[in-house]
């Protein structure tokens, strides 16, 4: 087994759908990036891994064959909002195993307007037991999107559960919103007040419309190589891969809305990584986690160890989700601010992690950055959670 190192990262700026570039423009401008920024050409990538979750079968070749046709094995990864970091995952096994020095993670999306919907009605649903449960942990709740309904669910359970007061989920969109605001590659960037937060339009019990991450468009690209590579081809630049881990449900999702939205996958991914890593939460400077809902930021707080269970009202409150905090969370401002585009968002969350660790994010940088932590969640279910450190 070798360590895995990530030399070169580039996304393209998310876009609102229908202001986008094709998706093979957007990918092949994203992995032109992460080429450039390695330093190396595409004929020294061994292996390359394309995640997408809106399109075609082989679209990953179609995209990649913009840049270039080396005849390398190129596998597509759908694997609903966390595939990015599924590609990810692959690509970092591919290379700890030996079976390759180079590898290349890409994603992309093209959306369409509104809520997230499903492709298929002629089959099983992939989220028919989550319908299931759904219905017999909240009867009186309305019928809507999957997100929309298992999100806004697991917010007003929280709540509860927790004796917590509503505006923290608006406070968090405030935070998000007021980092987006330096960084050039988030959609948006204009300030939000608690207020407008609160009273922006409902969109489903327990959620307003900013507490809401928008559908987008966009692609980002990752290279990872082993201490060979990096010996060889005399790259400097290198962030480390500490530990990583992918987790999927148990029947424990069964036991209420929190764990239908993943809470018992983030705590046993987190767990495997802190543990492989040898390091903990206290030692994470930065991070980004999916916050496609507010609500879930929220709740994966807690399932990352970040503060404790039913602590996360004054872990808000004490401003320790961001710059002169315990933690900067979402500097890039989130999935609320940057976007959503699924097959790109766990790459994109790497790119902003790494820029972190080589003092290369600007007026965000988070000051002093050696360690940090990525959650990328995706319904149906998969967590991937990832540590870096600075070589």
């Amino acid at each position: 087994m070798t360590q895995t190192n990530v030399i070169g990262v580039n996304m393209v700026k998310f876009g609102k759908p229908g202001k986008n570039d094709p998706y093979e423009i957007m990918a092949s401008k994203a992995i032109t990036g992460a080429l450039q920024d390695a330093g190396i050409e595409l004929s020294d990538v061994e292996q390359a891994y394309a995640s997408y979750v809106y399109g075609d079968s082989t679209s990953g070749q179609t995209a990649l064959y913009q840049v270039g046709m080396t005849g390398i094995p190129i596998i597509n990864v759908n694997n609903n909002c966390s595939s990015g970091s599924t590609a990810l995952y692959m690509a970092r096994q591919a290379v700890e195993s030996g079976a390759v020095d180079c590898a290349l993670a890409f994603g992309f999306e093209e959306m369409q307007p509104g809520a997230l919907g499903e492709n298929w009605n002629d089959r099983t649903s992939p989220f028919q037991w989550i319908y299931n449960r759904f219905d017999q942990l909240n009867p009186d709740l309305p019928e809507g999107p999957v997100a929309l309904k298992v999100f806004g669910a697991a917010g007003l359970e929280y709540l509860k559960k927790y004796d917590a007061n509503p505006d923290i989920f608006g406070k968090v969109a405030v935070k998000s919103r007021n980092h987006a605001i330096n960084n050039p590659y988030s959609l948006f960037t204009k300030k939000l007040q608690l207020e407008e937060v609160m009273n922006s339009p409902v969109i489903y019990p327990g959620l307003t419309r900013f507490m809401a991450c928008p559908p987008t468009c966009g692609a980002a690209a990752v290279i990872v190589c082993s201490d060979r590579f990096v010996q060889k081809h005399n790259i400097s630049h290198t962030v480390k891969i500490l530990a990583q881990s992918m987790t999927t449900d148990t029947p424990e999702t069964y036991a209420d809305n929190l764990h239908l939205v993943g809470r018992s996958m983030t705590v046993r991914a987190a767990q495997q990584v802190y543990e492989k890593a040898g390091i903990g939460p206290e030692d994470v400077d930065v991070v980004e986690l999916h916050d496609c809902f507010t609500p879930n930021e929220v709740i994966t707080y807690e399932g990352l160890g970040l503060c404790g269970e039913g602590e996360a009202e004054k872990f808000i409150n004490d401003q320790e989700n961001t710059y002169g905090g315990k933690y900067v969370i979402n500097p890039s401002g989130g999935l609320m601010s940057k976007g959503h585009p699924l097959g790109a968002t766990g790459l994109a969350q790497c790119t902003e992690l790494v820029w972190h660790l080589q003092g290369k994010a600007g007026h965000r940088q988070v000051e002093g950055a050696k360690t940090a932590l990525q959650h990328n969640l995706g319904l149906g279910g998969a967590c991937v959670v990832t540590l870096y450190q600075k070589a």
